[in-house]
């Protein structure tokens, strides 16, 4: 039995969309947020793919809260997860490893000119 494989492929417009691969038959899919299921999941063919289904999950307004919000899709009735994604908004951003990234980056942008410029200075 080929493994199952869901591949996100973007989120756009409040909609994740994915493919899925490795499954024998239409596939029944659901999403649990918090222990509570998100309704409007939609599983169809992939065009141009056979034996791929598209897969696409309506992220509802609701779930836009402060924090962290993981989403897991499985197959419906299983306890495998065959792929998740995770919204942040609001001041858990402040705490995320790629701000702290992109800040560590500017501020090294910052000493590297400073750095440029005193050898400029004292190297007359």
């Amino acid at each position: 039995m080929a493994e199952h494989v869901l591949t996100k492929t973007r989120i756009r417009a409040g909609v994740w969309e994915g493919i899925l691969t490795g499954v024998a038959g239409e596939p029944k899919l659901e999403v649990m947020l918090q222990d509570q299921l998100i309704p409007g999941v939609a599983v169809m063919p992939a065009e141009g793919k056979p034996g791929a289904w598209s897969v696409s999950v309506p992220i509802p307004a609701a779930a836009l809260s402060e924090g962290v919000q993981t989403f897991l899709i499985r197959e419906a009735g299983m306890a495998d997860t065959l792929a998740h994604f995770t919204i942040i908004t609001g001041v858990a951003m402040e705490d995320d490893v790629r701000a702290e990234i992109d800040l560590l980056r500017a501020e090294l942008d910052m000493l590297k000119r400073a750095f440029r410029r005193h050898c400029l200075e004292t190297a007359t």
